[in-house]
C-alpha cells in the first residue's frame, strides 16, 4: 500500500498558503473599505451604491465559470462585502424579536453576521425604533406566499415616515422542535399565527388531540418549549441552536416552497441598481372608475404592476388605501413620468421607497 502522506503533507501547505494570502486580502479589503468610507464622509455620499455591488457579484459570477459552486461564492462574498462595508459605519438592525425568529434569520441573510441585532417585541416597536432614529434599520415581513399579506406591516406603513431599502426572499421550512425530541412529550404546539396556519394539516394528521397556542413570535414558541418540556414548537433552524432544542420533525409544512418575503426599512431609500422595485401607498378619490384610471397610466407607461393589495383606514368606516409595488425605480423617467400622473388622482399619494429586488439583490443594503 503506497503512503501519500508526503504528497497530502505537501498540499495541506499549499492550502495553509492559500488561506494565509487570503487572510492578507481581506485585511486590504477592509482597508480599502474604511479608506472610501472616509472620502464619502468628506463628500457626503451614501455609503452603499446598489448599482456597483450587483456589478460587483456579475463580474465575480462571471469569472468564476461555475469552478466553485455559485451559491456559496456569493454567500462568501455577500458576507466580505457587507463586513467591509459596516466597517465604514456600524448598524442597529431592529426585528421582531425574540432571537431566532425566521425575521432575525432574514436579517442575517441581509445584513450578515456583523451587524447589531436588537430584538423587539411588535413589528409596530420595529417601525417606531426607526422613524425616531433610535435603529439605522428595521426588518419586516410583509407577506408569505401561501398565506398573502402581513397586515400589521401595512398598517404600520399608514403610522410611521420610514422609507423602504431593501427586501429579502427567504424560504421557509418549519421544523416542530421540543426539550426531549420526543413528539409523546408534547402537549401544546406554539408557534406565531402564520406557522400555525402553514402547518395546519399536518398538526391535524399527526397531533389532532393536540392543541395549538398562537404567540407573538416563532423565538417566543422556541423560548417557551425550551423552559417547558411539555411545550412544542414550530420554530427556525436558528432557533434550534439558540435555544437547544431537539428536533422532533423537520418540514411540516404543508406545502413546499413556502417563501416570506421580508421588507427593510429605514430612512432613506438606495440609489438606482438596475433591478429595483418601487412601492406607493394611495388613497383613490371617491368616484367610478378612480382605481382603473391609476392602473391605465401604469399601462400607457408599460410599467409592470407586482402587487397590489388593499387596506382599511383605521377610524373611517368603508374607506381604503391601496399598496402597489411596481418594477422599476423611481429614478427611471417612465417610472418618475407615472408617479407624477398618479399622484394627480389620488387624494391620498406616498412614495415608499425604491430599492433593489430580493430575487435578484438578495443580501444587499
Amino acid at each position: 500500500m503506497t503512503d501519500n502522506t508526503p504528497q497530502i503533507n505537501v498540499i495541506r501547505d499549499k492550502i495553509d498558503s492559500i488561506d494565509d494570502n487570503i487572510l492578507d486580502l481581506l485585511k486590504q479589503r477592509i482597508n480599502c473599505a474604511k479608506d472610501i468610507g472616509k472620502l464619502k464622509d468628506g463628500t457626503k455620499r451614501a455609503k452603499w451604491d446598489p448599482l456597483r455591488e450587483r456589478q460587483i457579484y456579475e463580474r465575480l459570477l462571471t469569472e468564476n465559470q461555475e469552478v466553485f459552486p455559485p451559491n456559496a461564492l456569493r454567500s462568501i462574498f455577500h458576507e466580505i462585502i457587507t463586513t467591509c462595508r459596516l466597517s465604514q459605519k456600524n448598524i442597529e438592525v431592529a426585528y421582531l424579536g425574540p432571537e431566532a425568529t425566521f425575521t432575525h434569520l432574514a436579517g442575517v441573510q441581509y445584513f450578515g453576521h456583523s451587524a447589531n441585532y436588537k430584538a423587539l417585541e411588535s413589528i409596530d416597536e420595529v417601525f417606531a425604533e426607526v422613524e425616531k432614529g433610535r435603529t439605522t434599520y428595521g426588518i419586516v415581513p410583509v407577506e408569505n406566499s401561501i398565506e398573502g399579506a402581513v397586515f400589521s406591516t401595512l398598517d404600520s406603513f399608514m403610522k410611521y415616515k420610514v422609507q423602504i431599502c431593501g427586501e429579502v426572499r427567504l424560504e421557509i421550512s418549519h421544523n416542530l422542535v421540543c426539550k426531549s425530541g420526543n413528539i409523546e412529550d408534547i402537549q401544546t404546539v406554539a408557534s406565531h399565527a402564520q406557522p400555525l396556519a402553514q402547518c395546519r394539516e399536518w398538526l391535524r394528521k399527526n397531533m389532532p388531540s393536540v392543541p395549538t397556542l398562537p404567540v407573538f413570535s416563532t423565538g417566543a414558541a422556541a423560548q417557551m418549549a425550551a423552559n417547558n418540556p411539555n411545550i412544542g414548537a414550530i420554530a427556525s433552524s436558528l432557533a434550534i441552536k439558540t435555544y437547544e432544542l431537539q428536533v422532533v420533525v423537520k418540514g411540516i409544512e404543508d406545502y413546499r416552497g413556502n417563501t416570506t418575503r421580508f421588507l427593510v426599512i429605514g430612512k432613506k431609500s438606495p440609489e438606482f441598481s438596475g433591478q429595483d422595485r418601487t412601492s406607493l401607498l394611495i388613497g383613490t378619490m371617491d368616484r367610478p372608475g378612480a382605481l382603473n384610471e391609476i392602473l391605465t397610466v401604469l399601462s400607457e407607461e408599460q410599467i409592470n404592476l407586482a402587487k397590489i393589495e388593499s387596506r382599511p383606514i383605521k377610524g373611517k368606516h368603508w374607506q381604503y388605501v391601496f399598496f402597489l409595488d411596481m418594477m422599476g425605480h423611481i429614478e427611471e423617467e417612465r417610472i418618475k413620468r407615472g408617479c407624477e400622473q398618479i399622484r394627480t388622482m389620488c387624494s391620498y399619494f406616498e412614495w415608499l421607497g425604491s430599492y433593489p429586488r430580493g430575487d435578484e439583490a438578495a443580501g444587499n443594503f
